[in-house]
Formats: C-alpha cells, structure tokens, sequence
C-alpha cells in the first residue's frame, strides 16, 4: 500500500462555545491541515497521486477558512469549532472533491492547532507519524 501526505495551512480565529476554560474566548492559530491517501497502485509515472493536485484541493479548502472567524462560517453553524471538527470539515470537502478513485482512499486528515497538538478524522483507525512538527508551507 503506498500513502501520499501533503500539507496547506490557514490563519483563523475562532472560540468553543460549550467549552469552560479560556478557549471559550475568542482567539486565533496558525493551523496546518494534513491529507493523506493510500493507494494499491502506481500510475504510468509511478505515482499513486499526484502531490500537486492533491495540494491544490487542500489549499483551496483552507483558503476557504484563512483569516475567517471560524464561528461566522455557515460550514460551522451549530459545529463547535474544535480540530477535531475542522478535520472532519476537510474530510467531507476533500471526498467531495477528489476523483472517486482517490476519495476511496483518502486515509484521514489531520488538522495542527499548535506544533504540539492535533486532531485527526478518518473512517478508521489510521496511524502516521506525528512526531515531527509539520511545515509552514
């Protein structure tokens, strides 16, 4: 099975609504959104999927979301604002938009709210290392 990974990022505020503690305030991050797909095979170029494609949907989604209140969106009415709910967001968007041959094996995505934290969804359990800080481009 190979894997492809690419990463985007986003500056956003937003604040948890029905959380008790200072995040309830509004604040901001500089978040990085990951996106990963598996695939049995390579393409004639020896390629499971092409990284700049797979780039250019990330990167159009978490444009939708950069310099946004995150709680002003209509993707988030009624959504607490969480990683955890961010990365579900790109999860849905992202099916919607790859080719269905690629959205079959979209593995997870993974959104950093800091370099020391994040939040993952996925249709299963999924492992990939998380131990190096993602990049800021």
């Amino acid at each position: 099975m190979y894997t492809v990974c690419v990463q985007a990022h986003y500056d956003a505020a937003h604040a948890l609504v029905n959380y008790e503690g200072k995040c309830s305030r509004l604040h901001g991050h500089r978040y990085v959104v990951e996106a990963a797909l598996q695939a049995e095979e390579l393409d004639r170029a020896g390629i499971a999927f092409d990284f700049v494609d797979l780039k250019r949907e990330l990167r159009a989604l978490a444009d939708e979301l950069d310099h946004e209140n995150l709680n002003e969106l209509p993707a988030f009415h009624g959504v607490e604002t969480s990683a955890e709910n961010q990365a579900r967001w790109f999860w849905d968007e992202l099916k919607k938009r790859l080719p269905e041959t690629h959205a079959r094996g979209l593995l997870f995505t993974r959104v950093w709210e800091s370099p020391n934290q994040w939040a993952q969804y996925g249709p299963v359990p999924a492992w990939a290392p998380a131990h190096l800080r993602p990049s800021d481009g």
